[in-house]
């Protein structure tokens, strides 16, 4: 994290600036026993892909809306920094009918919402490595099958305005700089003291709360976040043993 930084695609450059092998992103899901761990410069490489897709494949422009209907996922991560990358309006759990692009988990209810979009539509399976669906769900694109063969570095076609519109959450809307700025103030708040530290956080994506714990505020202060996904179904012991096993500083959720 630099002092200069304005916009959620400037944390992460500067966490690939300053040790590009350190761990962002760990990811459990305790319905299937998945683990993924994603060092800052894998998540940078998935976010430079899904950030070409969405401006030279889904024509994406800055301002456009992205309707992001998905769980706290690293994934859902990902698609969130695309997103910040092109300059484009994260709306989280939004209204897919007002989006210019709908991106939905695999979930019938998801995809029925997503399908009253009328731009682009974005299906990601969820499952273990990123994969395929064994069947695209009609009248969407399947990410699994669309990011691999975009390009690993990306550049923006028009700068990216800090003061713009950036992300929206439980009906609240924030600018890149206000994302940047709230992360880095109510970091210590969550106990995220410095470089290194590590937070387990088990909080839904679709509040403010669960994005600055289960992202900006790790990105922000140089940390690293590790989520999970279904944790009412981890069994007794599970998340004491993975807390050190990780190594987590602090609990959210």
């Amino acid at each position: 994290m630099n002092a200069t930084d304005r916009t959620p695609a400037d944390l992460l450059s500067s966490a690939l600036a300053a040790d590009p092998g350190r761990p962002l992103v760990t990811f459990y899901d305790d319905a299937t026993g998945e683990r993924v761990e994603l060092s800052v410069a894998t998540f940078a490489n998935w976010v430079a892909k899904t950030a070409n897709l969405l401006q030279d494949e889904l024509s994406v422009e800055p301002g456009d809306r992205v309707a992001l209907l998905l769980p706290a996922h690293w994934q859902t991560a990902v698609w969130l920094l695309a997103c910040a990358s092109v300059g484009a309006v994260a709306d989280v759990a939004g209204d897919p009918a007002a989006a210019e692009v709908a991106v939905s988990g695999p979930d019938p209810e998801s995809l029925e919402a997503a399908r009253t979009c009328r731009g682009a539509r974005m299906a990601l399976a969820l499952r273990p490595l990123g994969g395929r669906f064994p069947q695209v769900p009609a009248g969407f694109a399947d990410y699994a099958v669309e990011v691999p063969g975009q390009g690993d570095r990306f550049v923006p076609y028009a700068p990216v305005d800090p003061e713009e519109p950036a992300l929206i959450v439980a009906g609240r809307e924030f600018s890149g700089a206000e994302v940047v700025e709230r992360a880095r103030t109510e970091a210590a708040g969550l106990g995220l003291t410095g470089p290194g530290t590590r937070v387990l956080s088990r909080l839904p994506y679709d509040t403010w709360q669960g994005l600055s714990a289960g992202l900006y505020g790790p990105l922000a202060s140089g940390g690293s976040v590790v989520l999970c996904r279904h944790p009412e179904r981890a069994g007794e012991g599970v998340l004491d043993a993975r807390i050190e096993a990780e190594r987590v500083s602090v609990v959210a959720g």
